[in-house]
């Protein structure tokens, strides 16, 4: 008889669980074994998904998360219940802030502890899906061994439909254990549905487009998370049309293009050019708090905006707007403007760029300038990079060139610490090929530190540039200004290079000016390496708060 008809014994609901992830296409999973959860992991042994054993539930999850923007697929998050689920959470808001897919697959209390009855379960939680709802794109239930292949391909699909996002499944321990007589899953059909913009609303962009003096773009995350930068690289050069990139659209417009604006979105001469734009075109963003230069900036002419997450759009400022993914709307757009000669556009961007250098250069700010370039210079053109909440990202966010889309990514979208080196290791298993960079401060450093044992578990290909300026920098900057003194922002911390080296991790302590070569041997060398250098950052000045 078939596998169909008589199963194979052995088999419980983590078997359905594994079996369906293969079923619908993932090969690999993150996570931490739990007590609730041995059924999955257990199901594991008898599958041939690759696992990847963090040492934390948030840095598994960044993990995750960066494998998922580097794929495109929904990376896997196996987590135990309770506080195993709970610590996961900063990381998932990282996620659904950025559209990043993550499919988080968590155990439950067996299903006689569920219903708040307080039932004196380890790990119980009153109503654990709801520390959830608010935070990932949706939330599944499984109650029973049947639901669990129809609740997995529905939040994969949920993850992989634009926006791109987090998405969050329970199982009770007892379902997970159970053995289970159902066939085993042999496919999954989970394909994401479409986001088309609506014609009526694409018509009439592209006639506002078309017959715009000064047009202008600023280009978001959306435009990376939907692959979209070939289509907006023709449609600027078809509408001569200057673009600016938003620190999570990094990479998404060629950075020395005639019309590129670069990522100065932190800059009033960049934000007085695009207040000036009689048409603006906002792909893939929600003129946040960053992508607006702190809410200061003012469109004077039309704004049309292109975005899949629908609470986003005129969310910060009236437009005609458009609920699409990118690429499609970019596709649309590309079909119905009508090209534009415009011989000044070039000049203009120059005239721009110069001023924002003029303004950086009479800060005396060449020692953060040098550690960029260094980072640069090390780091191989076609090498992912993942920043950190630190001083040097902040430069970054303006300052540095990706070099292609879907190479520089940061924790600017929800701003949590601890991001850089375990997104760095999730990039490396998605990507074994390239050498990955990861950027921190010795405060963000030590929120994942154990991850150095991972790193060397899995031998991964990853260098971490820790700048130790013995302390949270940034907030050292922003408690001076604001109170003139510092309050809770300094750190004592261990020697970096003897703790990487003591977990087998090879380690060197570098300055300014030996920084690039330093950066380049540990790069170039296989498997995980630490660089430290010791430098206390400045930022530039924020053109937010008034020259």
């Amino acid at each position: 008889m078939s596998a169909a008809l008589n199963p194979p014994p052995g088999r419980n609901g983590g078997d359905l669980v594994v079996e369906t992830l293969a079923g619908l296409g993932a090969t690999t999973v993150f996570g931490l074994p739990g007590q609730h959860a041995l059924g999955m992991f257990d199901a594991l042994r008898r599958s041939d998904l690759r696992y990847i054993g963090l040492r934390v539930e948030n840095n598994a999850g960044f993990a995750a998360d960066a494998y998922g923007r580097v794929t495109g697929e929904a990376a896997p998050l196996l987590l135990s219940t309770g506080p195993g689920a709970l610590t996961s959470l900063a990381a998932l808001q990282e996620a659904a802030a950025a559209s990043a897919p993550i499919l988080a697959i968590s155990s439950q209390v067996p299903t006689a502890g569920l219903g708040g009855g307080r039932h004196g379960y380890l790990h119980e939680l009153p109503d654990q899906a709801a520390s959830f709802r608010g935070v990932v794109k949706s939330v599944h239930t499984v109650r029973a061994q049947s639901q669990i292949p129809s609740a997995i391909e529905a939040a994969w699909k949920s993850a992989l439909t634009a926006p791109h996002g987090p998405v969050w499944v329970e199982i009770p321990q007892d379902v997970l254990l159970a053995e289970t007589s159902i066939p085993v899953v042999t496919g999954g059909d989970a394909f994401p549905e479409e986001l088309p913009p609506r014609p009526e609303l694409t018509a009439v962009a592209a006639d506002l487009l078309s017959r715009a003096a000064r047009p202008a773009i600023i280009a978001g995350g959306g435009v990376v998370r939907a692959d979209a930068s070939g289509k907006l690289r023709r449609l600027a050069e078809t509408l001569q049309a200057p673009v600016v990139t938003t620190p999570g659209g990094k990479g998404a417009f060629p950075w020395t293009h005639p019309l590129s604006l670069q990522s100065w979105i932190e800059d009033r001469h960049t934000t007085d050019f695009l207040e000036d734009a009689d048409v603006l075109l906002v792909v893939g963003s929600g003129l946040g708090e960053l992508s607006s230069n702190y809410h200061t900036f003012k469109p004077r002419g039309r704004v049309v905006q292109i975005e899949a997450d629908l609470g986003k759009l005129e969310s910060n400022h009236p437009a005609l707007g458009i609920h699409a993914d990118a690429r499609l709307a970019l596709q649309a757009l590309l079909e119905t403007v009508s090209p534009r000669q415009d011989t000044e556009a070039p000049e203009r961007v120059r005239e721009v760029l110069t001023r924002v250098a003029d303004r950086i250069a009479d800060q005396e700010l060449t020692l953060e300038q040098q550690v960029l370039a260094s980072v640069r210079a090390a780091l191989p053109a076609d090498s992912p990079s993942f920043w950190d909440m630190t001083i040097l990202a902040y430069w970054a966010w303006s300052a540095f060139d990706a070099k292609g889309p879907n190479h520089m990514h940061s924790a600017q979208g929800s701003g949590g610490l601890g991001y850089g080196f375990p997104a760095a290791l999730g990039a490396a298993v998605a990507d074994p090929t390239r050498p990955v960079l990861a950027v921190s401060g010795d405060g963000g450093a030590l929120y994942s530190i154990a991850e150095l044992a991972t790193a060397r578990q899995y031998d991964l290909n990853v260098t971490w540039l820790i700048v130790d300026d013995g302390g949270y920098g940034i907030l050292r900057e922003y408690m001076t200004d604001a109170f003139g003194e510092t309050t809770a922002t300094e750190l004592t911390r261990p020697d970096y290079v003897a703790l990487a080296e003591s977990f087998g991790v090879p380690g060197v302590r570098t300055t300014p000016e030996t920084l690039s070569d330093d950066l380049s041997k540990a790069l170039g060398a296989p498997g995980p390496s630490v660089v430290v250098l010791p430098a206390v950052l400045r930022m530039f000045a924020a053109t937010h708060l008034g020259e």
